[in-house]
Parts: C-alpha cells; sequence; structure tokens
C-alpha cells in the first residue's frame, strides 16, 4: 500500500483547520500544514489537531507554501502527496477515492474533477474553470476537464523531478505543464466541493497576469 501524506496551506484557517486535520489524521495519514503567515491562531489549533506545522512568519503564497511542504515531506519515505485547502471547500471523504484511485488508475497525478456537478458553483468560478480548463488542455495536448482543482494527489516523481517556480495560484497550472512534459499521465476523479459565504482569495486580475507570465515562461522554456 502506498505511504501519502497530506499537505495543506492555510492563511487565517483557524476556525476550519482542526476538524479537517482531525479528520485525516483520524484516517491513519500523516497531515502537514504550511500556516502562511496566518495572524490567527492557526498554527496552534493544527499542531493540537495532530499536524506537522511549517510556519511563514509573512504571507508569501499558495505556491510558496506548496514548494515549503513538499522539501519536507520528500525528507521523508512518502509515495506520494495529497493536497487539499484547509478552509473546508474540499469533502475529507473523498480522499479514500484518491488513494484508490492512485492504484486503479496508475497515474502520477490525479485530480479532483467538480465540474462534473456544477449546479451550486458560483457562476465566476464556473465560466473561470472551464475557459482556464480549455486553455490548459490545449496547450498540455491532454484533456484535463478541471485544471484549477486544488485537490489533487501527486506522485513523489513528479515532485522529485519538476523545479517548481511559482508562489501563487498559478503553480496549479504549473505542475500540470510540466508533468504532461515529463511524460507523467494525469488522471482525475469526481470530488464534492462545499461553498460556503467565504471570500475568495484569488484576484481575477493579478492572478490571470500571473498565469499569463507562467505561460510566456513556459513557452521561451521550450
Amino acid at each position: 500500500m502506498s505511504k501519502v501524506a497530506v499537505l495543506i496551506p492555510s492563511y487565517n484557517g483557524a476556525k476550519t483547520i482542526g476538524p479537517i486535520v482531525k479528520d485525516i489524521t483520524g484516517r491513519g495519514l500523516v497531515v502537514y500544514v504550511v500556516d502562511d503567515g496566518s495572524t490567527d491562531e492557526t498554527t496552534s489549533i493544527a499542531k493540537n489537531a495532530g499536524a506537522i506545522v511549517i510556519r511563514h512568519n509573512i504571507n508569501k503564497g499558495k505556491g510558496a507554501s506548496l514548494r515549503d511542504g513538499f522539501k519536507e515531506i520528500l525528507k521523508k519515505d512518502f509515495d506520494a502527496v495529497l493536497l487539499m485547502d484547509g478552509d473546508g471547500q474540499h469533502d475529507t471523504k473523498d480522499i479514500d477515492k484518491f488513494l484508490k484511485s492512485f492504484s486503479d488508475l496508475s497515474a502520477d497525478m490525479i485530480i479532483g474533477n467538480r465540474m462534473s456537478d456544477t449546479s451550486i458553483m458560483p457562476l465566476s468560478r464556473k465560466v473561470t474553470n472551464r475557459i482556464m480548463s480549455y486553455v490548459i488542455s490545449k496547450l498540455c495536448g491532454h484533456k484535463i476537464d478541471d485544471t484549477q482543482c486544488g485537490f489533487r494527489l501527486v506522485n513523489r516523481a513528479i515532485l522529485e523531478k519538476a523545479n517548481f517556480k511559482s508562489s501563487n495560484y498559478e503553480i496549479e497550472s504549473e505542475m500540470l505543464f510540466k508533468a504532461v512534459r515529463k511524460g507523467f499521465k494525469i488522471g482525475s476523479i469526481p470530488v464534492k466541493t462545499v461553498y460556503r459565504d467565504e471570500q475568495s482569495s484569488i484576484n481575477p486580475v493579478v492572478d490571470t497576469l500571473r498565469f499569463i507570465v507562467l505561460l510566456i515562461r513556459i513557452m521561451v522554456g521550450r
């Protein structure tokens, strides 16, 4: 059976991180939480719930948090890393599906697909996800239904061979580009997403510009 660590980047997630960590550790999995410069009690709550916490003194961004988490996890003998958010949008019940699919699909990266049921997804996110997924799928030469889903399982080999550089949300696209380019297999499974009244931390203008810069950097890198 594969040994999988769970990596959760979190910023001011004190209200939600505790129950999530407890649920996951209760499944016998090791949880790493990267507290990205939170001003609340995210670190202490995550530690008390059983997580290994990596703390940033200042907010560095989701990509930087994931990259720092990868560095620590690669020091251990884990076979893969399951990425999920700490705000409660990702249903921990779907973890079992990822673990099962890791063996059944023989895929190196398994991405959650929220687009099979978009009835409760905010319209702006639905449109953005479909456009981004279409563009990235075309550039990768591989159809991916939900390229922007952060709920994903990544094989250790990808982390060892790909040099990720993004510091913000564009890291999720960078992971796909570099995994496909290096010949890794991408799979997907349907996942449930819980939408609340929380304000999205994604800035449509700034993060779109970052994505464009990422595309240019990757195209030039060819």
